[in-house]
Protein backbone atom coordinates (compact mmCIF):
# COMPACT_ATOMS: atom_id res chain seq x y z
CA UNK A 1 0.00 0.00 0.00
CA UNK A 2 2.86 2.43 0.73
CA UNK A 3 4.36 1.88 -2.73
CA UNK A 4 0.87 2.34 -4.18
CA UNK A 5 0.43 5.53 -2.15
CA UNK A 6 3.64 7.04 -3.52
CA UNK A 7 2.50 6.17 -7.04
CA UNK A 8 -0.94 7.76 -6.53
CA UNK A 9 0.57 10.99 -5.22
CA UNK A 10 2.85 11.37 -8.25
CA UNK A 11 0.27 10.40 -10.88
CA UNK A 12 -2.44 12.61 -9.35
CA UNK A 13 -0.14 15.63 -9.54
CA UNK A 14 0.89 14.79 -13.09
CA UNK A 15 4.52 14.26 -12.06
CA UNK A 16 4.99 10.97 -13.89
CA UNK A 17 5.14 11.50 -17.65
CA UNK A 18 7.55 8.81 -18.81
CA UNK A 19 9.49 5.76 -17.66
CA UNK A 20 12.38 7.93 -16.45
CA UNK A 21 10.00 9.40 -13.87
CA UNK A 22 8.93 5.87 -12.91
CA UNK A 23 12.54 4.84 -12.36
CA UNK A 24 13.16 7.95 -10.29
CA UNK A 25 10.17 7.01 -8.13
CA UNK A 26 11.55 3.48 -7.69
CA UNK A 27 14.82 4.87 -6.28
CA UNK A 28 12.92 7.32 -4.05
CA UNK A 29 10.96 4.37 -2.62
CA UNK A 30 14.23 2.47 -2.11
CA UNK A 31 15.66 5.31 -0.02
CA UNK A 32 12.45 6.17 1.85
CA UNK A 33 11.70 2.63 3.04
CA UNK A 34 15.25 1.33 3.51
CA UNK A 35 15.43 -1.13 0.61
CA UNK A 36 18.76 -2.29 -0.84
CA UNK A 37 20.05 -2.14 -4.41
CA UNK A 38 19.23 -5.81 -5.04
CA UNK A 39 15.61 -5.04 -4.08
CA UNK A 40 15.10 -2.83 -7.15
CA UNK A 41 13.47 -5.60 -9.21
CA UNK A 42 11.04 -6.20 -6.32
CA UNK A 43 10.22 -2.47 -6.12
CA UNK A 44 9.73 -2.15 -9.88
CA UNK A 45 7.39 -5.14 -9.94
CA UNK A 46 5.31 -3.76 -7.08
CA UNK A 47 5.08 -0.46 -8.96
CA UNK A 48 3.86 -2.39 -12.01
CA UNK A 49 1.25 -4.25 -9.93
CA UNK A 50 0.18 -0.94 -8.34
CA UNK A 51 -0.36 0.33 -11.90
CA UNK A 52 -2.44 -2.73 -12.79
CA UNK A 53 0.27 -4.40 -14.87
CA UNK A 54 1.95 -7.81 -14.74
CA UNK A 55 5.32 -8.14 -12.98
CA UNK A 56 8.34 -8.60 -15.25
CA UNK A 57 11.16 -9.65 -12.95
CA UNK A 58 14.48 -7.84 -13.42
CA UNK A 59 13.41 -5.96 -16.54
CA UNK A 60 13.86 -2.18 -16.49
CA UNK A 61 10.84 0.03 -17.10
CA UNK A 62 10.07 0.08 -20.83
CA UNK A 63 6.53 0.76 -22.09
CA UNK A 64 4.59 0.85 -18.80
CA UNK A 65 3.36 4.45 -19.15
CA UNK A 66 2.06 3.87 -22.69
CA UNK A 67 0.29 0.69 -21.59
CA UNK A 68 -1.50 2.51 -18.77
CA UNK A 69 -2.46 5.52 -20.89
CA UNK A 70 -4.06 3.21 -23.47
CA UNK A 71 -5.58 0.90 -20.86
CA UNK A 72 -9.36 0.61 -20.67
CA UNK A 73 -9.20 -2.51 -18.49
CA UNK A 74 -6.89 -4.49 -16.25
CA UNK A 75 -6.19 -7.91 -17.71
CA UNK A 76 -6.18 -11.32 -16.02
CA UNK A 77 -4.70 -12.87 -13.98
CA UNK A 78 -5.82 -10.75 -11.05
CA UNK A 79 -3.35 -12.31 -8.61
CA UNK A 80 0.29 -12.01 -9.67
CA UNK A 81 3.41 -13.71 -8.34
CA UNK A 82 6.68 -11.82 -8.08
CA UNK A 83 9.64 -14.06 -8.88
CA UNK A 84 12.74 -14.45 -6.74
CA UNK A 85 11.01 -13.32 -3.52
CA UNK A 86 10.04 -16.78 -2.28
CA UNK A 87 13.66 -17.90 -1.91
CA UNK A 88 13.95 -15.64 1.13
CA UNK A 89 11.03 -17.41 2.84
CA UNK A 90 12.09 -20.44 4.96
CA UNK A 91 10.24 -23.58 3.89
CA UNK A 92 8.90 -24.22 7.40
CA UNK A 93 7.41 -20.70 7.47
CA UNK A 94 5.62 -20.76 4.12
CA UNK A 95 2.24 -19.36 5.16
CA UNK A 96 0.87 -19.80 1.62
CA UNK A 97 1.34 -23.59 1.76
CA UNK A 98 -1.89 -24.50 3.56
CA UNK A 99 -3.91 -21.47 2.56
CA UNK A 100 -5.40 -22.88 -0.63
CA UNK A 101 -5.35 -26.68 -0.67
CA UNK A 102 -7.41 -27.03 -3.82
CA UNK A 103 -6.46 -24.46 -6.45
CA UNK A 104 -2.90 -23.26 -5.70
CA UNK A 105 -0.15 -25.70 -4.86
CA UNK A 106 3.36 -25.48 -3.49
CA UNK A 107 6.00 -27.77 -5.03
CA UNK A 108 9.43 -28.30 -3.51
CA UNK A 109 11.14 -28.02 -6.88
CA UNK A 110 9.70 -24.53 -7.37
CA UNK A 111 10.26 -21.35 -5.43
CA UNK A 112 6.94 -20.52 -3.88
CA UNK A 113 3.36 -21.20 -4.93
CA UNK A 114 2.15 -22.24 -8.35
CA UNK A 115 -1.25 -20.70 -9.06
CA UNK A 116 -3.34 -22.67 -11.53
CA UNK A 117 -5.38 -19.82 -12.96
CA UNK A 118 -8.10 -21.86 -14.61
CA UNK A 119 -8.84 -23.38 -11.19
CA UNK A 120 -8.15 -20.34 -9.00
CA UNK A 121 -11.26 -18.94 -7.28
CA UNK A 122 -9.54 -15.56 -6.66
CA UNK A 123 -10.56 -15.78 -3.01
CA UNK A 124 -7.41 -13.84 -2.08
CA UNK A 125 -6.42 -15.97 0.90
CA UNK A 126 -2.96 -16.67 -0.54
CA UNK A 127 -2.33 -12.94 -1.04
CA UNK A 128 -3.23 -11.92 2.50
CA UNK A 129 -1.27 -14.82 4.00
CA UNK A 130 2.00 -13.92 2.24
CA UNK A 131 4.29 -11.85 4.49
CA UNK A 132 7.01 -11.38 1.86
CA UNK A 133 5.01 -9.56 -0.81
CA UNK A 134 5.51 -12.38 -3.29
CA UNK A 135 1.81 -12.51 -4.10
CA UNK A 136 -0.30 -9.45 -4.84
CA UNK A 137 -3.52 -8.48 -6.58
CA UNK A 138 -3.26 -5.86 -9.31
CA UNK A 139 -4.52 -2.41 -8.37
CA UNK A 140 -6.86 -0.68 -10.81
CA UNK A 141 -6.76 2.99 -9.75
CA UNK A 142 -3.97 4.54 -11.85
CA UNK A 143 -5.77 4.08 -15.23
CA UNK A 144 -8.85 5.67 -13.61
CA UNK A 145 -7.16 8.97 -12.72
CA UNK A 146 -7.54 10.52 -16.20
CA UNK A 147 -11.30 9.87 -16.12
CA UNK A 148 -11.67 11.39 -12.64
CA UNK A 149 -9.76 14.51 -13.67
CA UNK A 150 -11.80 14.91 -16.88
CA UNK A 151 -14.91 17.02 -16.21
CA UNK A 152 -16.58 15.62 -19.34
CA UNK A 153 -16.46 12.01 -18.09
CA UNK A 154 -19.12 10.86 -15.63
CA UNK A 155 -17.74 8.21 -13.27
CA UNK A 156 -20.02 6.55 -10.70
CA UNK A 157 -18.78 4.77 -7.58
CA UNK A 158 -20.98 1.82 -6.63
CA UNK A 159 -20.10 0.66 -3.13
CA UNK A 160 -20.45 -2.82 -1.66
CA UNK A 161 -22.82 -3.08 1.34
CA UNK A 162 -19.80 -4.12 3.46
CA UNK A 163 -18.33 -0.61 3.20
CA UNK A 164 -20.18 0.58 6.31
CA UNK A 165 -17.71 1.51 9.07
CA UNK A 166 -14.64 0.52 7.04
CA UNK A 167 -13.20 4.05 7.21
CA UNK A 168 -13.87 4.79 10.88
CA UNK A 169 -16.74 4.73 13.36
CA UNK A 170 -17.37 8.44 12.92
CA UNK A 171 -17.40 8.39 9.10
CA UNK A 172 -20.92 8.21 7.71
CA UNK A 173 -22.02 7.01 4.30
CA UNK A 174 -22.98 10.61 3.54
CA UNK A 175 -19.43 11.75 4.22
CA UNK A 176 -18.10 9.00 1.96
CA UNK A 177 -20.38 10.26 -0.81
CA UNK A 178 -18.90 13.75 -0.39
CA UNK A 179 -15.37 12.30 -0.48
CA UNK A 180 -16.08 10.45 -3.72
CA UNK A 181 -17.30 13.68 -5.31
CA UNK A 182 -14.12 15.45 -4.20
CA UNK A 183 -12.15 12.72 -5.96
CA UNK A 184 -14.07 13.48 -9.17
CA UNK A 185 -16.86 10.89 -9.10
CA UNK A 186 -20.29 11.99 -10.29
CA UNK A 187 -22.00 10.21 -7.38
CA UNK A 188 -21.77 7.29 -4.96
CA UNK A 189 -24.52 4.67 -5.13
CA UNK A 190 -25.22 1.79 -2.75
CA UNK A 191 -24.96 -1.59 -4.47
CA UNK A 192 -27.52 -2.64 -1.84
CA UNK A 193 -30.09 -0.86 -4.05
CA UNK A 194 -29.29 -3.27 -6.89
CA UNK A 195 -29.27 -6.14 -4.39
CA UNK A 196 -32.92 -5.23 -3.78
CA UNK A 197 -33.64 -5.66 -7.49
CA UNK A 198 -31.82 -8.99 -7.80
CA UNK A 199 -33.53 -10.19 -4.60
CA UNK A 200 -36.93 -9.71 -6.23
CA UNK A 201 -35.78 -11.60 -9.32
CA UNK A 202 -34.43 -14.53 -7.29
CA UNK A 203 -37.61 -14.64 -5.19
CA UNK A 204 -39.69 -15.09 -8.35
CA UNK A 205 -37.23 -17.73 -9.59
CA UNK A 206 -37.50 -19.62 -6.31
CA UNK A 207 -41.29 -19.55 -6.53
CA UNK A 208 -41.21 -20.91 -10.08
CA UNK A 209 -38.58 -23.62 -9.53
CA UNK A 210 -39.17 -24.97 -6.02
CA UNK A 211 -42.50 -26.78 -6.25
CA UNK A 212 -41.90 -29.97 -4.25
CA UNK A 213 -40.10 -31.02 -1.06
CA UNK A 214 -37.27 -32.46 -3.18
CA UNK A 215 -36.56 -29.26 -5.12
CA UNK A 216 -33.76 -26.90 -4.07
CA UNK A 217 -32.30 -23.63 -5.30
CA UNK A 218 -28.81 -22.10 -5.01
CA UNK A 219 -28.46 -18.34 -4.94
CA UNK A 220 -25.90 -16.79 -7.28
CA UNK A 221 -26.45 -13.32 -5.87
CA UNK A 222 -23.27 -12.23 -4.19
CA UNK A 223 -20.16 -14.27 -4.10
CA UNK A 224 -18.04 -15.15 -7.18
CA UNK A 225 -16.06 -17.64 -5.08
CA UNK A 226 -19.29 -19.56 -4.30
CA UNK A 227 -20.46 -19.29 -7.91
CA UNK A 228 -17.17 -20.49 -9.43
CA UNK A 229 -16.66 -23.24 -6.87
CA UNK A 230 -20.06 -24.65 -7.87
CA UNK A 231 -19.64 -24.12 -11.60
CA UNK A 232 -16.14 -25.60 -11.88
CA UNK A 233 -16.52 -28.58 -9.54
CA UNK A 234 -20.22 -29.50 -9.27
CA UNK A 235 -21.87 -29.21 -12.71
CA UNK A 236 -25.00 -31.16 -11.70
CA UNK A 237 -25.58 -28.94 -8.66
CA UNK A 238 -24.82 -25.89 -10.80
CA UNK A 239 -28.03 -26.64 -12.73
CA UNK A 240 -29.93 -25.63 -9.58
CA UNK A 241 -28.19 -22.25 -9.32
CA UNK A 242 -29.95 -19.00 -10.18
CA UNK A 243 -28.82 -17.47 -13.49
CA UNK A 244 -29.00 -14.00 -11.92
CA UNK A 245 -26.03 -11.67 -12.08
CA UNK A 246 -24.56 -10.24 -8.88
CA UNK A 247 -25.73 -6.84 -7.55
CA UNK A 248 -22.34 -5.42 -8.54
CA UNK A 249 -22.81 -6.39 -12.20
CA UNK A 250 -26.42 -5.15 -12.06
CA UNK A 251 -25.22 -1.76 -10.83
CA UNK A 252 -22.93 -1.35 -13.83
CA UNK A 253 -25.39 -2.62 -16.41
CA UNK A 254 -28.25 -0.46 -15.15
CA UNK A 255 -26.23 2.74 -14.73
CA UNK A 256 -24.79 2.36 -18.23
CA UNK A 257 -28.29 1.76 -19.58
CA UNK A 258 -29.63 4.90 -17.88
CA UNK A 259 -26.63 7.21 -18.41
CA UNK A 260 -24.94 7.15 -21.80
CA UNK A 261 -21.13 6.89 -21.74
CA UNK A 262 -21.05 6.55 -17.94
CA UNK A 263 -18.11 4.79 -16.29
CA UNK A 264 -18.72 2.61 -13.24
CA UNK A 265 -16.20 1.71 -10.53
CA UNK A 266 -17.00 -0.85 -7.83
CA UNK A 267 -15.61 -0.40 -4.31
CA UNK A 268 -14.96 -3.87 -2.95
CA UNK A 269 -14.07 -5.85 0.19
CA UNK A 270 -12.60 -8.70 -1.84
CA UNK A 271 -10.24 -9.73 -4.62
CA UNK A 272 -12.66 -12.09 -6.37
CA UNK A 273 -14.73 -9.14 -7.61
CA UNK A 274 -11.73 -8.00 -9.66
CA UNK A 275 -11.87 -11.36 -11.40
CA UNK A 276 -15.68 -11.44 -11.75
CA UNK A 277 -15.83 -8.25 -13.83
CA UNK A 278 -13.46 -9.85 -16.35
CA UNK A 279 -15.66 -12.89 -17.03
CA UNK A 280 -16.58 -12.96 -20.77
CA UNK A 281 -20.36 -12.90 -20.17
CA UNK A 282 -20.11 -10.09 -17.59
CA UNK A 283 -17.40 -7.94 -19.15
CA UNK A 284 -18.18 -4.27 -19.71
CA UNK A 285 -20.56 -3.76 -16.79
CA UNK A 286 -17.88 -2.54 -14.36
CA UNK A 287 -14.82 -0.65 -15.60
CA UNK A 288 -12.57 -0.94 -12.56
CA UNK A 289 -12.64 -2.39 -9.04
CA UNK A 290 -11.01 -0.64 -6.08
CA UNK A 291 -10.66 -2.37 -2.71
CA UNK A 292 -11.28 -0.81 0.72
CA UNK A 293 -7.55 -0.65 1.72
CA UNK A 294 -6.68 0.85 -1.67
CA UNK A 295 -9.37 3.50 -1.24
CA UNK A 296 -8.19 4.25 2.31
CA UNK A 297 -4.65 4.82 0.99
CA UNK A 298 -6.02 7.10 -1.76
CA UNK A 299 -7.93 9.23 0.76
CA UNK A 300 -4.85 9.52 3.02
CA UNK A 301 -2.40 10.35 0.24
CA UNK A 302 -4.70 12.98 -1.28
CA UNK A 303 -5.40 14.39 2.22
CA UNK A 304 -9.16 13.91 2.10
CA UNK A 305 -10.15 14.04 5.79
CA UNK A 306 -13.37 12.06 5.89
CA UNK A 307 -14.46 12.98 9.43
CA UNK A 308 -14.35 16.71 8.59
CA UNK A 309 -16.53 16.51 5.46
CA UNK A 310 -20.18 17.62 5.33
CA UNK A 311 -22.42 14.57 4.75
CA UNK A 312 -24.64 14.13 1.72
CA UNK A 313 -27.09 11.46 2.89
CA UNK A 314 -29.47 9.43 0.72
CA UNK A 315 -31.70 6.50 1.68
CA UNK A 316 -31.29 4.26 -1.35
CA UNK A 317 -31.65 0.66 -0.18
CA UNK A 318 -33.72 -1.54 2.12
CA UNK A 319 -32.66 -3.30 5.31
CA UNK A 320 -32.66 -6.52 3.27
CA UNK A 321 -30.31 -5.16 0.59
CA UNK A 322 -27.89 -3.69 3.11
CA UNK A 323 -27.43 -6.91 5.11
CA UNK A 324 -26.24 -8.73 1.97
CA UNK A 325 -22.84 -7.84 3.41
CA UNK A 326 -22.97 -10.58 6.05
CA UNK A 327 -23.72 -14.29 6.13
CA UNK A 328 -27.46 -14.93 5.97
CA UNK A 329 -28.29 -11.55 4.46
CA UNK A 330 -29.25 -12.90 1.04
CA UNK A 331 -31.43 -15.65 2.55
CA UNK A 332 -33.23 -13.18 4.79
CA UNK A 333 -33.83 -10.72 1.98
CA UNK A 334 -35.11 -13.31 -0.54
CA UNK A 335 -37.37 -14.89 2.07
CA UNK A 336 -39.08 -11.56 2.85
CA UNK A 337 -39.95 -11.15 -0.82
CA UNK A 338 -41.05 -14.78 -1.32
CA UNK A 339 -43.44 -14.32 1.61
CA UNK A 340 -44.85 -11.16 0.02
CA UNK A 341 -45.28 -12.69 -3.45
CA UNK A 342 -47.07 -15.79 -2.21
CA UNK A 343 -47.96 -15.54 1.52
CA UNK A 344 -49.80 -18.91 1.62
CA UNK A 345 -47.14 -20.87 -0.20
CA UNK A 346 -47.21 -24.56 0.75
CA UNK A 347 -43.44 -25.10 0.23
CA UNK A 348 -41.86 -22.52 2.51
CA UNK A 349 -38.37 -21.17 1.90
CA UNK A 350 -35.98 -22.96 4.24
CA UNK A 351 -32.49 -21.60 4.00
CA UNK A 352 -29.05 -23.06 4.63
CA UNK A 353 -26.29 -20.48 5.05
CA UNK A 354 -22.61 -21.39 4.79
CA UNK A 355 -19.46 -19.28 4.72
CA UNK A 356 -15.78 -19.97 4.10
CA UNK A 357 -14.52 -22.06 1.16
CA UNK A 358 -14.33 -25.24 3.26
CA UNK A 359 -17.97 -25.08 4.41
CA UNK A 360 -19.12 -24.11 0.92
CA UNK A 361 -17.37 -27.17 -0.48
CA UNK A 362 -18.83 -29.37 2.28
CA UNK A 363 -22.44 -28.39 1.54
CA UNK A 364 -21.89 -28.90 -2.20
CA UNK A 365 -20.47 -32.36 -1.50
CA UNK A 366 -23.56 -33.25 0.52
CA UNK A 367 -25.87 -32.01 -2.23
CA UNK A 368 -23.93 -33.94 -4.89
CA UNK A 369 -24.30 -37.14 -2.83
CA UNK A 370 -28.04 -36.60 -2.40
CA UNK A 371 -27.81 -36.10 1.35
CA UNK A 372 -30.74 -34.37 3.08
CA UNK A 373 -29.68 -30.90 4.24
CA UNK A 374 -33.17 -29.86 5.42
CA UNK A 375 -33.17 -26.75 3.21
CA UNK A 376 -34.36 -25.68 -0.23
CA UNK A 377 -32.49 -22.36 -0.52
CA UNK A 378 -28.71 -22.52 -0.18
CA UNK A 379 -26.58 -19.41 0.29
CA UNK A 380 -22.80 -19.66 0.07
CA UNK A 381 -20.22 -17.00 0.91
CA UNK A 382 -16.53 -17.65 0.22
CA UNK A 383 -15.31 -15.59 3.20
CA UNK A 384 -15.93 -16.27 6.89
CA UNK A 385 -18.76 -14.00 7.99
CA UNK A 386 -19.63 -13.09 4.40
CA UNK A 387 -18.35 -10.01 2.54
CA UNK A 388 -17.54 -8.29 5.85
CA UNK A 389 -14.82 -10.94 6.24
CA UNK A 390 -13.31 -10.33 2.81
CA UNK A 391 -9.52 -10.28 2.31
CA UNK A 392 -9.63 -6.59 1.42
CA UNK A 393 -11.47 -5.15 4.43
CA UNK A 394 -10.16 -2.63 6.96
CA UNK A 395 -11.85 -3.79 10.19
CA UNK A 396 -12.61 -7.04 12.02
CA UNK A 397 -15.54 -9.24 11.01
CA UNK A 398 -17.51 -8.97 14.26
CA UNK A 399 -17.35 -5.19 14.34
CA UNK A 400 -18.20 -4.93 10.65
CA UNK A 401 -21.21 -7.24 11.05
CA UNK A 402 -22.58 -5.13 13.89
CA UNK A 403 -22.19 -1.92 11.91
CA UNK A 404 -23.82 -3.44 8.81
CA UNK A 405 -26.81 -4.60 10.86
CA UNK A 406 -27.14 -1.16 12.46
CA UNK A 407 -26.95 0.59 9.10
CA UNK A 408 -29.59 -1.79 7.76
CA UNK A 409 -31.87 -0.94 10.67
CA UNK A 410 -31.38 2.75 9.94
CA UNK A 411 -33.05 2.30 6.56
CA UNK A 412 -36.60 3.60 6.26
CA UNK A 413 -37.24 0.71 3.84
CA UNK A 414 -37.69 -2.73 5.40
CA UNK A 415 -37.74 -5.09 2.40
CA UNK A 416 -36.80 -4.86 -1.30
CA UNK A 417 -40.51 -5.07 -2.10
CA UNK A 418 -41.05 -1.76 -0.26
CA UNK A 419 -38.28 0.12 -2.05
CA UNK A 420 -39.79 2.82 -4.27
CA UNK A 421 -36.32 3.46 -5.72
CA UNK A 422 -36.49 -0.03 -7.25
CA UNK A 423 -39.79 0.69 -9.02
CA UNK A 424 -38.47 4.03 -10.22
CA UNK A 425 -35.47 2.32 -11.84
CA UNK A 426 -37.56 -0.50 -13.31
CA UNK A 427 -39.98 2.02 -14.85
CA UNK A 428 -37.05 3.82 -16.46
CA UNK A 429 -36.08 0.44 -17.92
CA UNK A 430 -39.61 -0.07 -19.28
CA UNK A 431 -41.12 -2.28 -16.54
CA UNK A 432 -44.57 -1.25 -15.30
CA UNK A 433 -45.34 -4.18 -13.01
CA UNK A 434 -42.95 -6.12 -10.81
CA UNK A 435 -43.69 -9.53 -12.40
CA UNK A 436 -42.09 -8.35 -15.63
CA UNK A 437 -38.68 -8.72 -14.00
CA UNK A 438 -38.81 -12.39 -15.06
CA UNK A 439 -41.49 -12.19 -17.80
CA UNK A 440 -39.98 -9.46 -19.99
CA UNK A 441 -37.22 -11.18 -22.01
CA UNK A 442 -35.42 -7.94 -22.76
CA UNK A 443 -35.26 -7.03 -19.08
CA UNK A 444 -34.52 -10.56 -17.93
CA UNK A 445 -31.47 -10.59 -20.20
CA UNK A 446 -30.20 -7.46 -18.46
CA UNK A 447 -30.22 -9.26 -15.09
CA UNK A 448 -29.03 -12.68 -16.26
CA UNK A 449 -25.72 -14.37 -17.03
CA UNK A 450 -25.35 -15.93 -20.47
Amino acid sequence: MKIFGELVRKFWRGEIKDNTDLDKLAYEIKEKFGFKENDMAFIRDHIRIAMGLDPRGRTEFEDEINLIKKSKEILKPVVAKIDEVCKYCPEDEQSCKDTCKYEAHVYRRNEGPIIVNDKCLSCGECVTSCDFGALADKIEFIPLIDWLQDKDTDVYATVAPAIVGQFGNKVSMGQLRTAFKILGFKDMIEVALFADIITIKEAFEFNNLVKTEEDFFLTSCCCPVWFNLTKKNYPKIFEHMSPSISPMIASGRILKKLYKDAKVVFISPCIAKKSEVKEPDLKGAIDFVISFPELKEIFEVLEIKLEELPPENKDQASFGGRVYARTGGVSFSVKTVVNRIEPRRLIKLKSKKVDGVKDCRDILEKLSKGEDINANFIEGMGCDGGCVGGPRTNIEVEKATTLVNEFGEDSLIMTPFDNLNVMKILKQLGINKIEEIIENKKITQLFTRE
